[in-house]
């Protein structure tokens, strides 16, 4: 599976604490397995189409596409979903 990620999640993956940085980075190692990965959830409404998965407090959202796993975002969970 090849893992893309957008320059926005790139952006906010570069100003996240040290520790949640290491978590996340965690969840792309996860992510190489999928479909085989538990915790992501599909999304509805806006975000059809789209997938999440969490790591405490802050969630990664992807989309798939073949054999290419896209993350369009990373962020808070309070945060995450607002347009």
């Amino acid at each position: 599976m090849e893992i893309l990620v957008s320059v926005e999640a790139h952006e906010k993956f570069d100003r996240l604490p040290k520790t949640i940085k290491a978590r996340v980075a965690g969840v792309y190692e996860r992510l190489q397995k999928w479909p085989d990965v538990s915790g992501a959830k599909p999304l509805r409404h806006s975000l059809r189409n789209h997938f999440r998965i969490r790591t405490g407090d802050w969630r990664i959202v992807f989309t798939v596409e073949g054999d290419t796993l896209r993350i369009v975002d990373i962020d808070h969970r309070k945060d995450v979903y607002e347009d």
